[in-house]
């Protein structure tokens, strides 16, 4: 049975797979803007609110990063990654109107990987509620329930999904 400093260890481990695929996603996005832009003249703001939300999405992606486990901060987390899926999906809506720009093989390519990165996040994000929950778990049972409230070890916060089933499921990409 591992300890519950183990489990917090494991949680925080399973986070940095969540922060490798912020981190992939957040690399692609300024390409696929950048493949988008030569397309879209007249649609500057859309781009511009892309990089503005992957900005935000970073910035709170870095501060969670300093305390994975603050439910403060993977509050603010979610809500950076609403908006930035919320972004990314009015580009895509603008996409659709651009045939030149969804055959352009670039764009296939980045919207594929980037729908590959979305799919990594969603499962590194379940391995880490997963370690979470776990140490919850055992934090909330004896006997390692006194060994928790002995040196104070709180509940956990859990990444919850910045979109639900519908809104995933709105977001489709097809080239």
């Amino acid at each position: 049975m591992s300890s519950s400093r183990e489990r917090i260890e494991q949680a925080k481990a399973a986070w940095g797979q969540v922060q490798n695929q912020y981190q992939r996603r957040a690399d692609l996005i300024p390409n696929l803007v950048e493949v988008a832009r030569r397309y879209l003249q007249h649609e500057a703001q859309t781009l511009e609110a892309v990089i503005a939300a992957r900005n935000q999405a970073r910035s709170a992606e870095q501060t969670a990063a300093g305390n994975p486990l603050n439910a403060g901060a993977l509050g603010a987390l979610a809500g950076a990654e609403q908006l930035l899926g919320g972004a990314l999906g009015k580009l895509f809506a603008v996409v659709e109107d651009y045939p030149d720009l969804k055959a352009d093989q670039n764009m296939r390519e980045l919207s594929e990987e980037l729908t590959s990165t979305e799919n990594r996040v969603g499962f590194a994000r379940q391995a880490y509620n997963d370690h979470v929950l776990e140490f919850n778990d055992a934090a909330a049972q004896f006997p390692t329930l006194v060994i928790a409230r002995l040196f104070n070890f709180q509940p956990q916060a859990m990444l919850e999904s910045t979109t639900s089933a519908v809104e995933r499921e709105a977001i489709r990409i097809s080239m």
